[in-house]
């Protein structure tokens, strides 16, 4: 019979632990960028002073960080089970903390917690809303570049699945992630994105690309034609 062997909790913390405030990750939110974690408490306040990740110091984005992080509602049910009782004393804390802070006006029928959690489900809603199947998508080709003797060739190869379909609002910068994590490639390699010839700038979103970029974009059932290939050194 085979033997199973037993984790303990703390064999997991580095996956578990969010890097600021070094606690568990208590409503995980994803930096769509670099893909980094933290709580969502934490990484919206280190963006009212700073645009770059904490954790590998990207800039996030020039101009209004929030706009790419992602809620990961499965990462925390899986910390929710991998960790007893937490699920219970983070609610426990927050029907404290309300309690403490009432609303100084006159609260409606439901009482100042009952309307503030309904408040932030709507704020949770709105944020996953924000990011995921609501918004306007797009179907986008991604195909791999190819230029007789261009270094790098061997390592970029091109997809198995090269159609997608995302979000209007996604960035060049997460296609590039995208492509680096699904083409295995290593952290310091670089990809050029090009559309119709032209290199395409990170903070690019597929929404800008399609309206100003691409040529076919009348024809119906024709998705966006995005070739990638090695970063070509000018130098």
């Amino acid at each position: 019979m085979t033997s199973h062997r037993k984790h303990l909790v703390r064999d997991f913390n580095h996956f578990i632990t969010c890097y600021i405030c070094k606690g568990y990750l208590i409503k995980p939110t994803t930096v769509t960028e670099c893909l980094h974690t933290f709580c969502k408490s934490c990484i919206v306040q280190h963006f009212e002073d700073s645009n770059d990740c904490p954790k590998c110091g990207i800039q996030v984005h020039e101009t209004n960080p929030l706009e790419m992080l992602r809620l990961d509602n499965t990462l925390e049910e899986v910390i929710f089970k991998l960790v007893p009782g937490l699920r219970e004393k983070e609610q426990q804390q927050e029907i404290e903390f309300w309690r403490r802070n009432k609303l100084k006006e006159s609260p409606d029928e439901d009482g100042p917690i009952c309307k503030k959690a309904r408040l932030d489900e709507d704020d949770d809603v709105k944020c996953d809303r924000d990011y995921h199947r609501s918004d306007p998508q797009i179907a986008i080709c991604l195909d791999c570049l190819r230029n007789n003797g261009q270094m790098g060739e061997n390592i970029v190869k091109g997809l198995m699945k090269k159609f997608i379909r995302c979000s209007t609002r996604v960035t060049v910068g997460t296609i590039k992630k995208f492509l680096s994590l699904k083409l295995k490639l290593p952290s310091s390699y670089e990809l050029d994105v090009l559309c119709n010839g032209e290199i395409m700038g990170k903070d690019h979103t597929m929404e800008f690309i399609y309206m100003t970029r691409w040529r076919l974009r009348g024809e119906n059932a024709c998705p966006m034609v995005l070739e990638y290939r090695p970063r070509i050194d000018f130098g």
